[in-house]
């Protein structure tokens, strides 16, 4: 029943405006996060991603994500395609979204590279009515419901968009600031021939890379702090994260604050969401991290927070030794040792 009664909320609003699905381990989703970080690895680069958020909720928001991207050195470039996958509801409602990255390297100084990309994507959106099942099927010979309701929803379907962003990021060996634009084309995704647009979403990161060499960490050991932000709006939704990494090889430990506690975006709400802890490690070719999302929010821990894994393989290739001196790689979280 809760089933149906979400589907008829789907499609019975004359006007809808989608959200993103987020990741709380941004740095482990570059390429969703800002497609100016296509190519910012040192070699052919596999992500997946899986975000399970509200748990303790029958059939919450389930995410998927899977990437790869590589520098072309010789052309100053980055390629990348992204896949997203977002399901939600009994019914299975899906959204998916192919993309399609490009990035092109500036070497502004000898040691500071701008990176501007372009992503260009293919999206779906579909929800499957036969998991569903509606009053009148429950009880056929009722008197006060002589119209049978599901055949109306017989027409929905599924719905395919075009969709376009851009970002761009300024990084050296120790510091990165980015932004990004999502949803430029403003695509709609209505299963019926109402509106759900998908509102342009404004992403600004940064953060800085502290060695940290004397005392309790030995010198052969890569240690290091990595304070950062991530700021997004999205039509009236507004989100800032700011944490900080500790890096100490192999081990990767971060601690993240989410939410605007000075500002309200609902009445009589403090805009506070959660408390995010990761935890990891990083080896020469694999990296893995979980993270959970503690919520502060007056959802409260009933709902279950969010559970997030993230699993990288790096697959190296052989380059000359003019083409490593030429490598420029972004120091965030994710790439420290370089």
């Amino acid at each position: 029943m809760r089933a149906g009664i979400i589907v008829i909320l789907i499609v019975s609003l004359g006007k809808l405006v989608a959200q993103d699905p987020e990741f709380s381990q941004y740095y482990s989703a570059p390429l969703y996060l800002n497609p100016g970080f296509a190519g910012t690895a040192s070699d052919h680069r596999f992500i997946a991603n899986y975000r399970n958020q509200w748990p303790s909720i029958t059939n919450g928001f389930v995410t998927y994500a899977f990437s790869y991207d590589y520098s072309l050195h010789d052309l100053n470039s980055g390629i990348g395609v992204l896949l997203m996958v977002d399901k939600a509801g009994t019914a299975g409602l899906r959204s998916t979204q192919l993309n399609f990255q490009y990035a092109y390297k500036v070497h502004v100084a000898d040691k500071f590279v701008f990176s501007p990309g372009l992503n260009f994507g293919i999206g779906s959106r579909n929800v499957d009515m036969d998991k569903l099942v509606f009053y009148d099927q429950l009880n056929p010979d009722d008197p006060n419901n002589p119209n049978p309701s599901s055949p109306n929803y017989q027409n929905i379907g599924s719905k395919m968009y075009f969709d376009f962003g851009f970002g761009g990021l300024a990084y050296g060996r120790k510091i990165w600031l980015g932004f990004s634009m999502s949803h430029l084309n403003k695509p709609n995704r209505s299963l019926k021939e109402d509106q759900s647009i998908i509102p342009v979403k404004t992403t600004i990161h940064g953060g800085i890379r502290i060695p940290l060499s004397n005392g309790l960490f030995k010198r052969d050991k890569v240690a290091a702090i990595a304070p950062s932000f991530v700021y997004k709006k999205q039509a009236n939704f507004d989100q800032f994260d700011i944490g900080t990494y500790f890096l100490y090889e192999p081990i990767v430990i971060g601690l993240w604050y989410r939410g605007i506690p000075i500002m309200q975006n609902v009445a009589d709400n403090l805009s506070q969401d959660a408390i995010v802890v990761i935890l990891g490690f990083q080896l020469q070719k694999i990296e893995f991290s979980y993270s959970y999302d503690l919520t502060v929010s007056e959802l409260g821990p009933s709902i279950g927070g969010a559970h997030e894994v993230a699993l990288k393989y790096m697959l190296n290739t052989p380059r000359s030794d003019r083409n490593k001196k030429k490598e420029k790689v972004i120091p965030c979280p994710a790439f420290y040792r370089h």
